[in-house]
């Protein structure tokens, strides 16, 4: 499922800061539910934090490079928070969102664990950034040079995160608090709409699509 897509609205996420204007956040979810879920657990469970990571479906689940080039920055060891707890985590969100002075915190405090790939080639003058990677996950050294499709690391619930999910953006330089967001495209997916999968090239999803890559 796609969430918080620029396809729906700009700024995606909100707001313009830490480049996030054109950002989207990507979460596997079961769609045979008549409420569709991100969760193995009942809805119950969640209200009362009783959803474990484990229990999610996008965690653990493996993040490729979307573009060539060399990391610029690869951050882990930021704790995750498990159970996932909606008041919990919308709060730490909230608090983020109106309080974070660059001065006093750290960056990983909203993006958990996050890679910074600066683009070669086609992508010159392109950073993109992943955030959110699970804790001790992360695959990639600052100074490494990557091909699209290497892994980077794994899905997780660290930073500014409401549940476990894979937030990605494209920025026009490698700090996030200074850079400006870039809007972006992707070159090929496949979109379920009508009970067909329909293939898409050079798209922008929207919000809540159904999308397989």
């Amino acid at each position: 499922m796609v969430l918080n897509s620029p396809g729906s609205k700009v700024p995606s996420h909100g707001t313009h800061s830490f480049a996030s204007t054109y950002a989207f956040d990507l979460m596997q979810v079961d769609w045979t539910q008549k409420h569709v879920k991100f969760h193995r657990k009942s809805t119950l469970d969640h209200i009362l934090g009783r959803v474990h990571l484990n229990d999610c479906y996008s965690y653990g689940k493996p993040i490729y490079a979307p573009i060539s080039g060399r990391v610029v920055e690869a951050l882990d060891g930021y704790p995750e928070r498990d159970p996932v707890q909606p008041i919990r985590d919308i709060s730490v969100a909230f608090k983020n969102a109106w309080f974070f002075d660059p001065h006093k915190h750290n960056i990983q405090d909203v993006g958990g664990n996050f890679v910074i790939i600066q683009g070669d080639r086609i992508w010159e003058g392109i950073w993109a950034f992943l955030g959110h990677m699970k804790t001790g996950s992360v695959k990639v050294n600052n100074g490494e040079k990557i091909e699209s499709g290497d892994l980077l690391g794994n899905v997780g619930h660290s930073g500014n995160s409401t549940a476990p999910h894979l937030h990605f953006q494209l920025m026009d330089g490698p700090d996030p608090i200074i850079a400006k967001g870039i809007p972006c495209c992707f070159k090929e997916y496949e979109l379920y709409q009508d009970k067909n999968w329909i293939k898409i090239e050079n798209g922008i999803p929207k919000n809540k699509d159904r999308i397989s890559l």
